[in-house]
């Protein structure tokens, strides 16, 4: 009994089958390099008489197409790896990866260093590239030879195509929401000033606060529940009279939510609350989070996939926000 009868055949089984080099059964087998007429038949003949399935990864690697895809996310620490939006990209991108045997690797750019997408792209291992987080210096930054293989999540560029939320939509359609029930003194607690996306619900605020005549009440947030704890504090400072607050994300509104709750203020009966995401917990809280959908898991895929294809998408993909109407506003 053969020792291909315990395992799966391997590629060296197959060459030594077809009295052949390993090199030789290697280019026959990915359908590169020369080979002759008879070594080419023997090859496949000992291959299928031996059940051989070829390794994905092994001849991505022949190939040079790789045998990763990275997620890099850019952030201000490596702490940026443990967010959970992070984890559902990666989860994500691994549904799409597994069936072609390529893995997914998570990668922590460093703000104002981006050094490392020039280490990831002369890392033969390396297949493609999705950036979260993306910055404009990150996108000046991405080396010519990634591209066709790199999509962003956020903004992107001619070179570098780009798959996001359409967080101004969203975020107007929260804030008319909370116009539309009676709210007038409207508090708006922002994301990281560094991060670009994070700007556009700012616009929509401001715009829709200037149509309506209303004043501005902008508090520095960072999507964190501590900072959203923080702001609320702030706001009640400044603004005493506040309504309503929108966080522009769910993990910032349970931050103001708490905080209001520990100051004795009733959400929604003195204060409305908001967020944005729709994260699983946003329907489980008391009370229930109002907020706006952000579909990461499908931006995700095409941004995976996208990479994959090897071929140019659109610039730009935005992907719909709809609002989830609930106790909290």
């Amino acid at each position: 009994m053969t020792a291909a009868a315990h395992r799966p055949a391997t590629l060296e089984d197959v060459a030594r089958a077809a009295g052949v080099s390993r090199s030789t059964a290697s280019r026959v087998i990915a359908g590169t390099g020369f080979a002759s007429p008879d070594a080419r038949e023997r090859v496949v003949t000992a291959a299928d008489q031996l059940g051989y399935v070829p390794n994905p990864a092994a001849r991505a690697l022949v190939r040079g197409g790789g045998v990763r895809l990275v997620v890099a996310a850019a952030g201000a620490s490596a702490a940026v790896l443990d967010d959970p939006y992070v984890h559902r990209v990666v989860g994500s991108a691994a549904r799409v990866c597994a069936p072609a045997g390529v893995g997914v690797a998570l990668h922590w750019l460093p703000l104002g260093d981006p050094r490392g997408l020039d280490q990831l792209a002369a890392d033969r291992s390396v297949c493609g590239v999705v950036l979260v987080n993306t910055t404009e210096a990150l996108l000046d930054a991405v080396p010519r030879s990634l591209h066709g293989r790199i999509a962003s999540i956020g903004i992107g560029s001619a070179e570098v195509p780009s798959f996001d939320v359409d967080n101004t939509a969203g975020a107007g359609a929260v804030l008319r929401h909370l116009y539309a029930t009676g709210r007038r003194r409207i508090a708006m607690v922002t994301g990281p000033a560094w991060l670009p996306c994070s700007r556009r619900p700012v616009q929509a605020y401001r715009q829709l606060m200037g149509q309506a005549g209303l004043q501005e009440r902008v508090v520095d947030g960072d999507f964190t529940a501590a900072r959203g704890r923080a702001a609320a504090g702030e706001a009640l400072r400044r603004w005493p009279d506040v309504d309503a607050i929108f966080a522009i994300s769910d993990e910032t509104a349970f931050g103001v939510i708490a905080a209001l709750r520990d100051g004795g203020v009733r959400v929604p009966g003195d204060v409305a609350v908001a967020g944005f995401d729709d994260i699983p917990l946003a329907g489980m809280t008391a009370p229930a989070l109002t907020t706006a959908s952000h579909p990461v898991g499908r931006i995700a895929t095409a941004a995976a996939t996208a990479v994959l294809a090897g071929r140019p998408a659109a610039p730009v993909t935005l992907f719909p926000s709809a609002l989830v109407t609930r106790d909290s506003a």
